[in-house]
């Protein structure tokens, strides 16, 4: 098994040997003489489970370096090592949910090993938790959305595209468990099935709607919060879905500026409003063109990782018979049956499920072929 990392953090080297030598046996030990070197390493990628300080350090303290491990490694398990005359500011370390625990000096190898052991524990359940929460919890989000897709594709599918590119905009800005906002979309989408499905599609095309359809996509935000209110662990979900002003401001007035919001909320924000914007226009690059003029409304930040994840590999467009289309590629062209049913939307990525519905489906009815597709231009 695979000894737990842990970085030691002391501006004496000597000491640093010395634990060094006191944990190489159950640890993988690593150090650094300053905060700032503990920093490098952490920008230069490597990743530990537990970091141990010294409180009193040149430039940056103890408690400073491991406030800053909280934000950029936020499951790194952190112990701070300090002086008698350093316990009121340990303990305003611990108060504050900084540190795991604090550990005072001179602190013997048996029991600085015996607190490791516990925070290499604390970290698994850690770890143990957000595998939870991001692989159970969002594939049973997904797996609910792409089942409202295959039931009603003309009134949910134009969604699949929409949460992926939420997802993708978030790992690119570097948000901590980008899951947050793909799990907004994809809720947001499940609230909307309340709607009937005129009224959704009136939305999804960015078509006015009168007074009684915008009450109706008002009262959306409460389905969801209720929906929500039965989950645990999802308070980053709500406080994405909480800034939202709602698909109602689509057909009205607009604020100013959105600036405000977590960042999660614009961007979810973003690529709902360039979903409507491309359904109505027609478009990919002009849907962008309409929704980047609009900077100073979802931040330049948002908008430059917005267009980046929109503007992929090249693509072909190619005219596929049914059985020539695989798992991935995009539908250009609503698939239709010969009698005008939609199937697929435009825009709707292939998955395995959607391609056995389309394959049942051409037992019993006719598909309307050539489907245009687009395909990786390396495919």
């Amino acid at each position: 098994m695979n000894r737990p990392r842990v970085l030691c953090v002391d501006d004496e080297p000597q000491v640093l040997e010395g634990l060094q030598r006191a944990l190489r046996s159950g640890f993988e030990v690593s150090v650094a003489t300053s905060g700032q070197a503990a920093l490098a390493r952490l920008a230069a990628g490597e990743s530990f489970e537990v970091v141990v300080s010294d409180m009193r350090m040149p430039v940056m303290n103890g408690a400073a370096l491991l406030s800053e491990f909280r934000h950029q490694a936020p499951d790194t398990v952190r112990l701070l090592l300090t002086g008698q005359s350093d316990l009121d500011a340990a303990i305003a370390a611990v108060n504050e949910g900084q540190i795991f625990r604090f550990l005072t000096k001179p602190c013997p190898p048996d029991r600085l090993a015996t607190a490791l052991r516990a925070a290499t524990f604390q970290h698994r359940l850690l770890t143990g938790e957000r595998v939870l929460l991001e692989q159970t919890l969002v594939g049973s989000v997904r797996a609910l959305t792409e089942v409202m897709c295959l039931v009603h594709p003309e009134v949910f599918g134009a969604g699949a595209r929409q949460h992926e590119r939420a997802r993708a905009i978030a790992e690119r800005l570097g948000i901590a468990d980008a899951w947050h906002v793909e799990v907004a979309s994809m809720l947001t989408s499940a609230g909307y099935a309340v709607l009937p499905s005129e009224v959704l599609i009136k939305v999804n095309a960015g078509n006015a709607l009168d007074e009684t359809e915008r009450a109706m996509v008002a009262r959306v935000p409460g389905v969801v919060e209720r929906m929500l209110s039965h989950i645990p662990r999802l308070e980053n979900v709500r406080e994405v879905l909480k800034h939202q002003r709602g698909q109602a401001e689509k057909a009205g007035v607009r604020k100013a500026s959105n600036l405000g919001a977590p960042i999660g909320a614009r961007i979810l924000q973003a690529v709902q409003d360039l979903t409507v914007a491309e359904a109505r226009l027609g478009d990919l690059e002009r849907a962008l063109t309409e929704v980047v003029a609009r900077r100073d409304y979802y931040g330049s930040n948002v908008l430059d990782a917005l267009v980046f994840v929109c503007r992929p590999e090249p693509q072909v467009l190619r005219s596929l018979m049914l059985r020539e289309i695989t798992m991935g590629m995009v539908i250009v062209d609503a698939v239709k049956t010969d009698t005008g049913v939609v199937l697929l939307p435009r825009g709707q990525r292939v998955t395995a499920e959607l391609l056995e519905r389309l394959n049942n489906v051409a037992l019993r009815s006719k598909i309307v072929e050539p489907i245009r597709c687009e395909v990786p231009a390396s495919a």
